[in-house]
């Protein structure tokens, strides 16, 4: 299929945020780019948060309390566990 270029304005942070997060996942920017408009117009991120929604419901007071025992063996790190 043909791919047809276009131009987009960012702010720099978010043209920085969007080239790091190409690197890390070992992608060019414009295939990261490609991705996440596929994904957010396909429903493919819908169900994907939809599943990380189940996560939370499911066992989130489980991940409280581990992240709260993090916190206390672990005063000294300065901050929350999931930070």
């Amino acid at each position: 299929m043909a791919k047809t270029q276009t131009n987009l304005r960012l702010a720099p942070e978010a043209l920085e945020a969007a080239r790091e997060a190409a690197r890390t996942r070992g992608v060019a920017l414009n295939e990261y780019v490609e991705r996440l408009i596929t994904e957010d117009t396909t429903g493919v991120r819908g169900r994907g948060m939809a599943a990380a929604q189940r996560v939370i419901d499911d066992f989130g007071s489980y991940l409280d309390g581990l992240e709260q025992e993090l916190d206390q063996a672990a005063p000294h790190a300065g901050g929350s566990a999931a930070a």
